[in-house]
């Protein structure tokens, strides 16, 4: 049996996957595919844009905003050559290092996205449980160290597993199940005992997803609590209307995460396709549909987009 050694003098190469079982009509998926992908990358673009031009959008809520959509971007931009790449042209071969830098930043992204929710999770707790308290708890140079504690905690339970991933041996079929490069398949395709690469797999979960998502339904447990003690209902509707967005957008990243991982553990029987899209659509469902709740469901970044638009209609 041939083993492959990422350390050795032969290169070692996967095999990326697009539509299992419908190669020839690949090129026709990539149509749907493509316009997510625009979508994501033109909405939250955007988005950035209007945070960063308009001087009424530099407070906490926007500035946390602008992460999410900072993550969507690099998030859509992870992946995009690669499926792309395998839908429109079949070029399906990726190297292990490429690889493994691949999986690096796509997790490490999507880890970031869940601990930006947490982020602005409390920043709607303090809005409305401390209101009077709220300019001086989310100062700038807090939220910045916020985004920079999000940021070393992914790069920190990331480190281990790209390292262990990289001292791996391959002596199976090199055909990964994705269009991406996916940590789970690198390591069902290793030769040795990888139970060290799948604690820390597991480890980096629930250190992260793991741990964020129980705090931001704590955090809505305290809110529904405090917004329930208001007398007047009309300032009850607006405490919950303010938000709504970001209700939305946790609700778009947790739940294809876990449908995704039911179909992964209880779906054996669904064919392979399904598994492949269902995959993909979980990357995209939230960099798509993030900037389009925020951009209906804000007045200000509503505003902010129209304004924007004209001006650049004004120009030409």
């Amino acid at each position: 049996m041939l083993v492959l050694r990422n350390t050795s003098g032969q290169p070692v190469i996967f095999l990326l996957t697009g539509i299992p079982g419908l190669r020839a009509d690949q090129v026709w998926f990539s149509i749907p595919f493509c316009l997510l992908y625009v979508i994501a990358l033109s909405g939250n673009s955007m988005i950035l844009l209007v945070v960063l031009r308009e001087q009424s959008l530099h407070t906490p809520m926007y500035y946390f905003l602008s992460m999410l959509s900072a993550t969507d971007l690099s998030l859509s931009l992870c992946t995009l050559s690669t499926t792309l790449g395998v839908l429109w042209l079949d070029a399906r071969e990726i190297n292990l290092n490429a690889c493994i830098a691949q999986m690096f930043f796509l997790h490490g992204f999507t880890f970031m996205e869940s601990g930006v929710l947490l982020a602005m999770a409390f920043d709607r707790f303090v809005a409305i449980c401390e209101p009077l308290r709220y300019s001086t708890i989310l100062t700038n140079a807090r939220i910045a160290q916020i985004g920079v504690i999000v940021l070393i905690r992914n790069v920190a339970v990331m480190l281990p597993v790209v390292l262990f991933v990289k001292r791996l041996s391959f002596c199976r079929s090199l055909v990964l199940s994705h269009s991406y490069c996916y940590h789970v398949d690198l390591i069902q395709l290793s030769c040795p005992d990888n139970r060290i690469n799948s604690i820390l797999g597991l480890f980096a979960l629930f250190s992260t997803t793991g741990f964020d998502c129980p705090c931001i339904l704590l955090s809505y447990i305290l809110i529904i609590r405090s917004v329930l003690s208001i007398a007047s209902l009309e300032e009850r509707q607006k405490a919950f209307n303010t938000c709504i967005s970001h209700i939305s957008a946790v609700a778009i990243f947790y739940i294809p995460l876990i449908s995704l991982s039911l179909v992964h553990r209880y779906g054996h029987s669904a064919p392979p396709f399904v598994h492949t899209v269902m995959a993909n659509v979980f990357l995209l469902i939230p960099p798509v549909l993030n900037p389009i709740i925020y951009s209906v469901k804000t007045k200000q970044i509503r505003k902010a987009i129209v304004k924007v638009l004209m001006q650049k209609q004004c120009q030409i």
